[in-house]
């Protein structure tokens, strides 16, 4: 099976995801059910989620798991060099099978809600800390990035956020579709 793109990505994929499939109403497009979770997990999906669906590009985020500190250690989910890793990993296998690629930072968080809401902290400067090594990746494949963290600073993130303090409002994931849709079609049009 083949198709025109594949979203790859954490809840907030999952959020955006319907908005991106109705502006981009002709193009064919496969997200997996789950929550693509950390990097590792998404490494290790790679069979199933990419090279079983063939895409001509694929769209992947991934980086608010692997941050993720629990309370009693402040030890993150994945560290930053293991991401790295993961994510140096997942670049190289997905560009192998041929497939065009685009990476989308991490979208930013308020700490105080999360703290508060969740039984684990995620902090800003992880976040620009891990998009920092990730970007660093996508240069080094070429690889385009869709700066989905400033779509939401841009448009106000304490606006948009919910009380959980990381999952955006219906207008949020609205915005972050659009901004997917509008950065990928491009693209697609060169196929």
């Amino acid at each position: 099976m083949s198709v025109d793109l594949v979203l790859i990505g954490d809840s907030i994929r999952m959020g955006y995801q319907s908005r991106a499939r109705e502006c981009l109403d002709s193009i064919d497009i496969w997200s997996p059910e789950a929550n693509g979770g950390d990097s590792a997990n998404i490494l290790g999906h790679l069979d199933e989620w990419v090279d079983t669906h063939t895409p001509y590009l694929v769209h992947l985020n991934c980086g608010l798991h692997d941050l993720k500190k629990p309370f009693d250690s402040g030890l993150a989910q994945v560290g930053l060099a293991a991401y790295r890793h993961n994510v140096e990993q997942v670049f190289e296998r997905i560009l192998r099978s041929g497939a065009q690629l685009v990476w989308a930072n991490t979208t930013p968080v308020d700490e105080d809600l999360h703290h508060r809401n969740k039984g684990f902290d995620r902090f800003g400067a992880d976040i620009d800390a891990y998009n920092a090594a990730a970007a660093e990746v996508a240069v080094a494949h070429d690889v385009p990035v869709n700066d989905l963290h400033a779509v939401i600073e841009q448009a106000g993130r304490s606006r948009l956020l919910r009380e959980d303090g990381v999952h955006f409002s219906e207008e949020g994931s609205r915005l972050l579709g659009e901004a997917v849709a509008a950065f990928v079609s491009p693209l697609l049009k060169r196929r």
